[in-house]
């Protein structure tokens, strides 16, 4: 299994969510969050004063699934979260050694 971690930009969300669930994820975790990356930030005026963003929003998109399913959920999140700009995202992709259903106690690709 492989947990796929994707951050996109706040309005690219619904595009990604309706392209993993078309590549297979059963189920997603989505967050808020802030960060940076090589952007550092940017400007933004507001009122007529400039005033630096250091923290950019972003939406963190969290998919555990199985190996076979990877690709083709690595390709659906790329071709929804491309606007060919700077800050498009980062996809990340870790090992899962285990996962458990709490419920009824299934491991493995059957607790997905």
């Amino acid at each position: 299994m492989k947990m796929i971690v994707a951050y996109v930009k706040p309005f690219k969300m619904d595009a990604v969510r309706q392209a993993l669930a078309e590549a297979g994820a059963e189920g997603l975790t989505i967050s808020e969050v802030r960060g940076f990356g090589r952007q550092k930030g940017k400007l933004e005026i507001y009122r007529g004063a400039e005033y630096e963003v250091l923290l950019i929003p972003k939406i963190k998109i969290e998919a555990v699934m199985p190996m076979a399913a990877v690709k083709g959920a690595l390709a659906a999140i790329q071709e929804a979260a491309a606007t060919g700009s700077i800050g498009d995202g980062k996809i990340f992709v870790l090992d899962v050694s285990s996962a458990v259903r709490i419920r009824t106690g299934e491991t493995g690709l059957a607790a997905l």
